[in-house]
């Protein structure tokens, strides 16, 4: 496994649209198990494949720290009532900003045997999925924000 570098907004791959997984090979698992490697290492919540340069539909979030999720080929097939709340992503370091979201969405995808399942989430989890499936078309969270982004306050030092 390997840590990936993160394109950050204004490389032109994040506008692009991801394509279909059709078989997972040895080069597509280093991919996932990279992906989820480099979400960890970055803290993040999510990862899609196009923010290390892969052109692929592969989506890893995990938003408790305790429970990965792999998407192969997910799409949005449900989803229900609004949140809004603040984002940010890897690939806009240092910015947030307030977007609106539905409460609860439901997911289409497949696993790594490319075996489809569905899977639903509420609040961050449904954030999540829609954030990070947006990118699989070339999307950014920025082009949703109410207002201006603001700057990410940094951690303070604990003593």
């Amino acid at each position: 496994m390997a840590i990936r570098t993160i394109r950050e907004i204004g490389d032109p791959v994040l506008n692009k649209v991801s394509k279909e997984v059709k078989e997972i090979t040895p080069r597509v698992q280093d991919l996932i198990d990279d992906m989820f490697e480099t979400m960890y290492e970055a803290n993040g919540v999510g990862l899609a494949a196009v923010q290390v340069g892969v052109l692929k539909r592969i989506v890893v979030i995990d938003a408790t720290g305790e429970d990965p999720i792999l998407l192969i080929n997910p799409r949005i097939v449900e989803m229900s009532g609004e949140q809004e709340g603040n984002e940010a992503c890897l690939s806009v370091p240092g910015k947030t900003g307030s977007v609106i979201r539905p409460n609860y969405v439901k997911v289409v995808a497949q696993d790594e045997e490319l075996n489809e399942f569905e899977i639903e989430g509420e609040e961050l989890l449904a954030r999540a999925f829609c954030h990070e499936l947006e990118h699989l078309d070339g999307h950014l969270y920025v082009e949703k924000v109410e207002g201006e982004l603001m700057d990410v306050e940094p951690p303070e030092d604990e003593d």
